[in-house]
Formats: C-alpha cells, sequence, structure tokens
C-alpha cells in the first residue's frame, strides 16, 4: 500500500532509503572492481585479453539491456519486490564468481551480477523523487551523488591493494556478506512507497531496445581493441543504431511506451540530458587517459594510479551532499557554470603535460578537475528531472542513467581513437626528425633506447591532444549550462488547491 505523499514528505523514509543506497553502493563498487585483477584471471585461466575483456563487456551489455527496460519494471513492480529480486541476483552473481571453476561460468556469472545491479541506480533515483519536496531535492540528489561517483572510484584502487595482497577471487569474497546483510535488512525494512500501475511488456520494444542501446555500447567500446575498420565495430554500431532508431520511432506511436521520448517536450529536461552527455564524455576521458598518462608514459604501478586518483573521487563524493543543498538553496545555474569554468581550466592543465610532471601536481589537477564536475552532474540533473511529471519519474531516471552509460562508451572510443591517430602522427614526425639529425641509430641498445623515447613523446602528444579535445568538449557544455533557468514546479499545496477546483487533477497529472 502506497504511502501518504504529504506524510512522507514531511517525514521521509531515511532508514529505507539508507538501505536503498547501500544496496547500490556495493552493485557500483563492483562495477570497477575487477578491472585492475584482469591480468590475474587471464593467468589463472589461460585466456587471452580478447577473452577477459568479456568480464567487463559482458557486465556493461547487460546493464545497456536493463536500463533502458527499468521504466517499465519501476511502474509495474513495487519497490521492495524490485529491489529484493535485483539484489538477490546481484548476490546470487557474487557467490557464483567466488567458487567460479571455468572462464565461461567466471563470465555468466558477472552477467548475472549485472541484471542485478542495473535496476539499483534507477530505482535508488526514483524512490529519492517520490520521498522528498521539490524544495529538498536538491540536498537529497546529493546524498544519491554519494554513491553514484564515489563508489566506481573507490573500486580501482581497493582492488589494486588487494589483488597485490590476495587472490582475485577475494574481491567478491568481500562483496558477498554486505549483499547478503543488505537483503535481510531490506526484508524487514524496506516499504513500498513508488506508485504502480498493470502494464505489460511490449516485446519487440524489449528486442529493439536491446539490439540497439547493446550494440551501439559494444561497437563502440570495441573500437580501441579492435580498431574502426573491424566488420565487428562499425557492423554493430550500424545495426545498434538502425534498431535504436527502430525503437525510438515505436514509442514515439506507443500509447503506453517501454521508455517515454515525449518526455523530450519539456524544455530543461531536454538541455539537462545534451548538458550530461556532454559532461560525460568530458569525463570519461579523464578517467582513461589519465591513468594511461601515469602508467605507461611514467611507468607508475597500478596501485599508485589507482591512490592518484582517489582524491578526487572522495572530493566528488563529499562536494556532492553539500552541492545538492545550494542547489536548493541557489538553483542548478550558478553552480553549472562554476563548476564548468573549473572543469575547463583543469582539463586544459591536464593537456600540459610533460614527461617529468610531478605525480602530486597531476593528483591536484586531476582533483581539481573532478571538484569542478562535482558542481555539474547531479545538480544539472535534478534541474530537469523536476520539470517532468510524477508519473514520469521512472522514464526520466532511465533515460538519464542510459545515456550516461552510452555517452561514456562513445566518448571514450572516440577520445582513444582521436589519441591513437595524435600518437602515430608525432611518432612518425619524431622518426623522421631524428633521421634527419643523424641521431637514430639502426641497431643496438643505443637503437631501442631512442625508439623508447620517441614512443614515449608520441603517446604523451596523443594523451595531450585528446585532454585538449576534452576541454574544447567541455566549452560546449559550458556554453549549454547559459541557458538552464531553474524549474520551479508547483508545490504539494497548490496542487492540493488544484485538486479541491478540479477533482480529476492528480498529484501526478497537475500541471507544471
Amino acid at each position: 500500500m502506497e504511502m501518504d505523499i504529504k506524510k512522507m514528505h514531511e517525514k521521509p523514509p531515511y532508514g529505507m532509503i539508507a538501505i536503498l543506497f547501500f544496496g547500490a553502493f556495493v552493485a557500483l563498487l563492483n562495477n570497477t572492481l575487477l578491472n585492475i585483477a584482469l591480468p590475474s584471471i587471464m593467468t589463472e585461466f589461460s585466456v587471452k585479453p580478447s577473452q577477459v575483456q568479456w568480464l567487463t563487456t559482458g557486465y556493461m551489455l547487460v546493464n545497456g539491456i536493463m536500463i533502458p527496460a527499468s521504466a517499465f519494471f519501476i511502474q509495474k513492480f513495487t519497490n521492495r519486490k524490485l529491489f529484493l529480486t535485483a539484489m538477490t541476483l546481484f548476490t546470487i552473481g557474487t557467490a557464483l564468481a567466488v567458487f567460479a571453476p571455468t572462464f565461461g561460468v567466471l563470465v555468466a556469472s558477472r552477467m548475472i551480477q549485472a541484471s542485478g545491479s542495473a535496476m539499483m541506480m534507477p530505482l535508488l533515483m526514483n524512490v529519492m523523487l517520490v520521498a522528498f519536496p521539490i524544495e529538498k531535492r536538491g540536498s537529497a540528489m546529493g546524498m544519491f551523488g554519494l554513491v553514484m561517483f564515489t563508489a566506481p572510484a573507490i573500486g580501482p584502487t581497493l582492488s589494486g591493494w588487494i589483488v597485490e595482497h590476495y587472490s582475485w577471487r577475494t574481491l567478491f569474497e568481500i562483496v558477498l556478506p554486505f549483499a547478503i546483510l543488505t537483503i535481510v535488512f531490506a526484508l524487514f525494512k524496506l516499504r513500498n512507497i513508488t506508485p504502480n500501475r498493470n502494464m505489460s511488456l511490449d516485446v519487440l520494444s524489449l528486442i529493439l531496445s536491446s539490439i540497439g542501446f547493446g550494440g551501439l555500447l559494444y561497437g563502440f567500446s570495441s573500437a580501441g581493441d579492435k580498431g574502426w575498420d573491424s566488420p565487428i565495430v562499425y557492423g554493430t554500431i550500424v545495426v545498434g543504431a538502425i534498431s535504436l532508431a527502430a525503437f525510438i520511432i515505436r514509442q514515439l506511436l506507443m500509447k503506453d511506451p517501454m521508455l517515454d521520448f515525449k518526455i523530450y517536450k519539456y524544455p530543461m529536461f531536454a538541455l539537462a540530458s545534451i548538458i550530461s552527455i556532454v559532461t560525460s564524455v568530458a569525463m570519461f576521458s579523464g578517467m582513461i587517459l589519465t591513468p594511461l598518462y601515469v602508467q605507461n608514459v611514467r611507468g607508475i604501478s597500478p596501485f599508485d594510479a589507482g591512490l592518484l586518483m582517489l582524491p578526487g573521487a572522495i572530493v566528488m563524493g563529499v562536494m556532492s551532499p553539500i552541492t545538492g543543498r545550494l542547489f536548493d538553496k541557489y538553483g542548478p545555474r550558478v553552480l553549472s557554470i562554476t563548476g564548468l569554468v573549473i572543469t575547463v581550466g583543469a582539463t586544459y592543465f591536464l593537456s600540459r603535460l610533460e614527461l617529468t610532471t610531478g605525480y602530486y601536481y597531476l593528483m591536484l589537477i586531476y582533483t581539481v578537475r573532478m571538484f569542478g564536475m562535482s558542481m555539474v552532474m547531479m545538480p544539472i540533473m535534478t534541474n530537469g528531472l523536476n520539470q517532468i511529471p510524477m508519473k514520469s519519474n521512472p522514464h526520466g531516471t532511465a533515460m538519464n542513467n542510459t545515456l550516461q552509460q552510452v555517452s561514456g562508451a562513445i566518448g571514450s572510443a572516440i577520445l582513444l581513437t582521436i589519441m591513437t591517430k595524435k600518437m602515430e602522427r608525432s611518432g612518425a614526425e619524431l622518426a623522421q626528425q631524428a633521421a634527419a639529425s643523424g641521431n637514430l641509430p639502426t641497431s643496438g641498445e643505443a637503437a631501442a633506447s631512442v625508439q623508447n623515447e620517441i614512443m614515449l613523446k608520441s603517446m604523451l602528444d596523443g594523451i595531450n591532444y585528446s585532454f585538449l579535445i576534452a576541454a574544447f568538449i567541455s566549452v560546449v557544455a559550458l556554453i549549454l549550462a547559459l541557458f538552464v533557468k531553474r524549474v520551479k514546479p508547483p508545490q504539494y499545496e497548490d496542487v492540493k488547491k488544484q485538486q479541491s477546483e478540479n477533482p480529476n487533477i492528480t498529484s501526478e497529472t497537475a500541471p507544471e
């Protein structure tokens, strides 16, 4: 039975939300926990890099399939039943991974994990939107950002330390008891607060969505490894794009769509989506290019590379609730513009790296960059969601989470390609200069040393150039942020007044 909205807004169910937060944190931490352990898994199961990559690719693909469908599941099933089902699937996958006897079983366990974790963020975001009144949503979504940004960023540092001292299976052994504990608490404390309605799943929409988003994610994520000229890469991208176009057309024509694209008629939600996509591209680029510089150019260990990025994750986590409170007071425009100015400046400084750039200087710039981004993502997203009607919240949250996944994959692939092409051009130019000056030995240790120096300099040029492009991308987001306006939907009392005048109006259908 649904709680009374007004009573809930006066006294939000903090205990219940804490359980959802903990479950989402555990699931999101698991997203990036395995990345550093891949070499150890390759050795144990004797698999190639292209095969071991399926541990992350398979996880990502299931997310790409499940997140767009989350709008249907959130409306169809109660939040209690959905959370318990998602957490149970995640726990089964985790337990299976601990004892996985073969690589195939390990891949299957990761995909089972993903089928559960994919529901967590849209469900949690939707519960937050229902549980808190509009004037407190900023603070609430700020706490949500604490989970969203901190957990994935802590993963590489934590796993780097664990893999250095223990087996990769320990990564799953640590997560398993927390997952079980979350289920136990949820059984006793979780209540139903989200509105539900009887609806049926359109199978064709699910198929088109899975092929569309899954194809794009796989194609763009594989481009860095296989190359853009690979039939698998451009084939899956083309099939994904066609399927996605068919999916969008079908949703626009349906009376009861699986994912409602009509919410883009709300200008601030549409603008928020565009800014989030552009910012996600810039953010993911930093998370990929920085470790490449630290490990490949500077030769710093993976664990120290993770430590370098940890302060940025902590700052982003700490700032998220603070930014939420500032959003409630000042709105999104001032925050997003300030944050993007900082992001543009820090990204530009990252495009000026040298072979001898200091470790702590790099840590400082990266942390400042994450500080800037902490002021952008959640305020912009919350402002956009504030404009859509309550009944469309599941569609808005599903859309935001899906677009972040897809834009992150696409942006990372494009920026890695830009880096590779620049690296090839720079390497050829440096080799020509060395040959013209007569400083290019043909054999021996001297030749190997010169070639290694050319490789490092060309990679540095590629990384710097990609960061410069990321800075320009951030400028685009900054320009768009100038057009953001604070959304002020009617308060609960205004809705009740409208209801008294017209009984047909509900809190879901009240005009914006």
